[in-house]
């Protein structure tokens, strides 16, 4: 499968079969996160996998709303940086978070981004305070993101081109 083709077969899901994803495709998935681009190749980032089913709950919790998805996945990669290693760590961390997704779909995983930086916990406290205070996360750290990943319940369709965001792009000039 080419890029375009995982791009176009990429969806945000967010229900599970329950089978476990086999840990090839996990380590896949990890690999085209440690691959990514970095400014300055500074690498800010740092990933936290969790497959453990209580801590996977638990974490479902760290967004009022948008997390859930949590509860039936097989494993979460949390994306945190150290902001003080590089200014571009929010662009840094997306682009890993953007490789991630695009493996899983090229490996047939079911993937959704939980964006965690900016955003509430159910309880009050901010989804990155959450979040550091269940994993453990020095300061430091931020939150970027999570990636939930689990086996499609069902298999998304691939998305055809959008020719009308050809308007989108300009040459030369806006």
């Amino acid at each position: 499968m080419d890029v375009l083709d995982a791009m176009a077969r990429r969806r945000s899901l967010r229900r599970y079969s329950g089978e476990p994803v086999p840990q090839v495709l996990l380590d896949r998935i990890l690999e085209a996160g440690l691959r990514s681009a970095s400014g300055r190749s500074r690498r800010p980032w740092e990933l936290i996998v969790v497959r453990d089913r209580a801590m996977l709950d638990d974490l479902a919790e760290c967004r009022e709303q948008g997390a859930g998805m949590l509860t039936g996945a097989d494993a979460a990669i949390v994306v945190v940086a150290d902001p003080t290693l590089a200014d571009t760590w929010v662009e840094d961390c997306s682009i890993v978070m953007a490789n991630m997704q695009l493996e899983a779909a090229a490996s047939g995983v079911g993937s959704c981004w939980i964006q965690g930086r900016l955003r509430q916990a159910a309880d009050g406290r901010s989804t990155h305070e959450f979040v550091a205070n269940l994993l453990k996360v020095p300061a430091p750290y931020q939150l970027e993101a999570i990636l939930s990943l689990g086996m499609p319940e069902v298999e998304a369709p691939r998305r055809p081109f959008d020719e009308a965001l050809l308007g989108k792009v300009h040459w030369e000039t806006f």
